[in-house]
């Protein structure tokens, strides 16, 4: 090679295991040809970064042993070469990395030492909200209006840091941008290379494995731990091996695929795991269709989906305005260390745990509802479905509706014109969501989709909420040369915004006369959208049923004003002339749509766009952002606050007397906004300045009180469901923060007692940071689920288990005891505690530090605080 390759892989196994009877070179061959892609991205950088502390020589041998250790619930080190973040969990990690800038001023050290050692990429995405389905300017005008402290915070942050770049509101979705301009594939250091690979603060993550970049979600501690340098820890995976063969049909959309797979791989049962595609089929995929595919990873459960490199994704890179030169060393480096994929070739198939397969033909158009997006439903069976659903008990596909009210109508008034809704009325229609939009195919066959809708005399109905919000420039971009661009337009999908939008609820307000009519008849409205989920109440409070579909069939569905529809024998519309126009008419075919995409998605594009992403948005450029190293904190501020947690910075031998706070009936909790209303009004806020909760998360004071708030918690010690606690010195029962307040103020440290899967379904940083500021000092539960534990650690917080074969009941535990924590000063990791009640009774429990370095994180009070006093030293 031309440059300094250094074959990490090939050059550093032999060294490590020469030593080992002259068994490296013959490893070394055994590795190359089965390890999966997956684990391989895992093993380089064990090698890479082991120093025995962080890292271990064991670490190295037991991915390497994969094949034997992935049954055994081993846990290794992962340091990934980057972090991204979205700016609901972004704003935190900055705040944290302010304060921690203070606290090491306070202990004489210098602050601007405090930087992320891994580079750390912020996306703002998350605040913009689709008020104006016609008005893109209008919309990112209340963006700011709402967030401009936040984002005034942010901007000063992209200047006080090092290795730390935002990418300004207006931009795109992160995992979008992340795929078409942030990810590298392979990272250069210096003429030095290795695997790209990335975690970040949203499930969604997974995306940037259709590019051959192993990355998946991780919650903000353990993000903030991977920019200061340190590890993650996961249980070594199974690999599921995913076999795709055949071909689509023609009229199949890279939607139906995933939407397909998705329901199979949770039938499998994939958490937890790794899934690897492999298979000749993969080389029928296109990057963007395999982004597709991995970007819903997390509603089939697996940790990520990774489709390793190969020449479709070099090809990518190219495609997508990246530098051809280091394209070809990418590429080389592949070749160099075995990484590069030829999916036709099965002599590369590697072992996996299991493996299961797709025949791609066998995909049919489909949509998934209406509550769950792993609830497939074909297409040809929408309408029958719906209507089972109607009449269904209430749950995942039942609405519970009498059937005497199935054909319920209730007429109203939109605009001076009158119009009728009922059950399975579509009212909000949003080719939205980085899932969909990041994939020229399904969009370009939307616009040719609208274009013959247009041309054959088809209209959506002016009440219906349709909105587009591309995951990119670029989508605008090729819409606009592809000369589609106007018929989206005449049928309602404008361009609304460069955001998450509707995909995460901020889907805006219905009108008023069509929200009356949905309450009025107690009607099961829909909403149609190309995101990645559709939990009941995520998309938008009226809409009851919500199906996610390729962006051609929302406009299908927003032109039929309703799910309740056999395309195959009903006609989409009557134009004026009163010809039905069926959609099968309409239809694009892939062919058609690759045709358009090969002819308008070129790398200028790319480059145009991504090359002023930074210094595009004007109101950002304006922006008047402080410019000191240190952050200077407004007292006054609902949206920025430093937080307590580098307070005191000590660490005790022994808890004594601590009071129980909560004893769980279910394993999982989170947060809710219950108290804010109260907060806020203290503050002087009106409801219309409350702005969304995700919003708040970089002030302490608005997440301690949403923390064991939610409305549906069930508390032991009053046996009914609500965010209450007793406070036992009064006796009073209380709002969980307004009890943990006074036992802060009397001195006293809290306990939470709870059952199997501690912290399930809660794997984010406040899920461990709002216990903590209520004065949470250990947590006694029979398992936990594993990012929780180690947010638990993460924050200082001691993770107790029960010893096997006990838990509350069998040791006769209430809650109402107070328990004294006896720490050796020789703690070692997994070691037995013993635990006093105030009883007289004593019993022992297992401290749930499971490393030397989770010890090391605990007896400086957590990782932030051992970082901070690293740093100050």
């Amino acid at each position: 090679l031309s440059k300094d390759v250094y074959c990490v892989i090939g050059a550093e196994i032999i060294n490590l295991l020469n030593a080992s009877s002259g068994a490296g070179q013959l490893v070394l061959t055994s590795w190359q040809t089965r390890l999966p892609f997956s684990i391989r991205v895992l093993l380089e950088a064990a090698i890479r970064n082991c120093d025995e502390f962080l890292v271990k020589k064991g670490d190295v041998e037991n991915i390497l042993n994969w094949k034997v250790m992935q049954h055994k619930n081993v846990e290794v080190p992962f340091k990934p070469a980057r972090v991204i973040l979205q700016d609901f969990t972004g704003v935190p990690a900055v705040v944290d990395f302010a304060a921690m800038r203070d606290a090491v001023k306070k202990l004489g050290g210098d602050p601007e030492k405090i930087n992320p050692i891994c580079p750390a990429d912020l996306v703002i995405d998350h605040s913009i909200q689709v008020d104006f389905n016609r008005h893109l300017q209008k919309n990112q005008d209340l963006e700011f209006e709402r967030n401009k402290e936040r984002f005034e915070f942010l901007k000063w942050g992209s200047q006080a840091f090092k290795n730390f770049r935002i990418i300004p509101p207006g931009s795109g979705i992160i995992h979008q941008v992340n795929l078409e301009y942030l990810a590298r594939v392979v990272m250069d250091q210096d003429g030095y290379y290795y695997p790209d690979s990335v975690v970040g603060t949203d499930s969604h993550t997974t995306m940037i494995d259709g590019l051959g970049v192993l990355g998946w979600g991780v919650g903000g501690i353990e993000a903030e731990a991977v920019m200061l340098g340190q590890p993650i820890s996961m249980v070594l995976p199974e690999v599921v091996g995913y076999k795709l063969v055949g071909n689509p049909q023609q009229l199949v959309t890279s939607t139906d695929i995933v939407l397909t797979i998705t329901k199979h791989l949770r039938q499998v049962g994939v958490v937890g795991k790794f899934v690897e595609f492999f298979g000749p089929g993969v080389a029928q995929l296109s990057i963007a269709d395999r982004a597709t595919i991995a970007n819903m990873c997390p509603e089939y459960g697996a940790t990520a989906a990774y489709f390793p490199v190969d020449d479709i994704s070099i090809g990518y890179l190219i495609q997508t305005g990246r530098d051809k030169e280091k394209v070809m060393y990418t590429k080389r480096y592949l070749e160099a260390v075995g990484m590069l994929r030829d999916f036709k070739n099965s002599s590369q198939d590697p072992d996996f745990t299991q493996v299961v397969e797709l025949d791609l033909h066998t995909v049919v158009p489909c949509c998934s509802g209406p509550k769950r997006p792993q609830d497939k439903v074909a297409v040809s069976d929408m309408k029958k479905d719906f209507e089972t659903c109607l009449g269904a008990k209430q749950g995942f596909k039942g609405f519970q509706i009498a059937p005497d009210r199935h054909n319920s109508i209730v007429k109203f008034n939109f605009e001076g014109q009158d119009f009728e809704l009922t059950h399975g009325s579509v009212v909000i229609a949003a080719i939205t969501s980085c899932t969909n939009t990041s994939n020229p195919s399904v969009m370009l066959g939307a616009g040719l989709l609208a274009k013959k809708a247009v041309e054959a005399g088809l209209t959506v109905k002016p009440y219906i909420k349709t909105s587009l919000s591309p995951g990119s420039g670029v989508v605008t971009y090729y819409l606009r040369e592809s000369g589609v661009m106007p018929y989206l337009s005449q049928l309602g999908f404008d361009v609304v915004g460069y955001g998450c939008m509707t995909c995460i609820g901020n889907s805006g307000p219905l009108p008023e006369s069509v929200v009356e009519a949905i309450t009025q008849g107690d009607l099961v409205a829909v909403g149609v959208l190309s995101g990645n989920r559709n939990f009941e109440g995520r998309v938008h409070p009226n809409t009851r049923a919500n199906y996610l579909a390729s962006p051609p069939l929302v406009i299908a569905y927003a032109i039929a004003g309703t799910i309740r529809i056999d395309f195959e024998k009903e006609p989409l519309g009557i134009n004026a002339s009163g010809k039905k126009i069926f959609l099968k008419d309409i239809w694009p075919t892939r062919n058609e749509i690759q045709a358009v995409e090969r002819q308008f998605v070129i790398p200028g594009m790319f480059k145009e766009v991504y090359e002023k992403i930074e210094t595009v948005n004007k109101a950002w450029n304006a922006l008047d952002a402080p410019t000191d190293k240190l952050y200077t904190w407004n007292p006054k501020s609902t949206y920025i606050k430093s937080p307590p947690f580098f307070d005191g910075l000590v660490c005790m031998n022994y808890f004594s007397y601590i009071n129980c706070l909560f004893v769980f009936m279910m394993s999982a909790f989170s947060l809710s906004p219950t108290q804010f209303p109260f907060f806020f009004s203290l503050n002087s806020l009106t409801p219309r300045e409350f702005n969304s909760y995700g919003s708040r998360r970089g002030n302490d004071a608005v997440m301690a009180r949403g923390t064991f708030a939610n409305i549906r918690l069930v508390n032991k010690f009053i046996d009914k469901q609500g965010p209450q606690t007793i406070h036992f010195p009064s006796g009073e029962t209380l709002d969980v923060f307004d009890a943990a307040e006074r036992y802060k103020q009397a001195g006293h440290p809290l306990i939470v007692l709870a059952g199997k899967e501690y912290g399930a379904g809660s794997s984010r940083d406040w899920a461990a940071k709002g216990p903590f500021l209520l004065g949470v000092k250990a947590v006694l539960a029979e398992s936990y689920e594993r990012i929780h534990r180690s947010n638990l650690v993460g924050m200082g917080v001691i993770p107790l288990q029960y010893l096997p074969g006990e838990d509350a009941g069998t040791l006769g535990l209430t809650g109402r005891e107070r328990y004294t924590i006896i720490i050796p000063e020789n703690l070692k990791p997994q070691m037995n505690v013993q635990i006093k009640l105030d009883t007289g009774k004593t019993f022992h429990a297992i401290m749930r530090f499971d490393t030397d370095v989770e010890l090391t994180y605990f007896h400086n009070g957590g990782i932030l605080n051992y970082m901070i006093r690293k740093m100050a030293s």
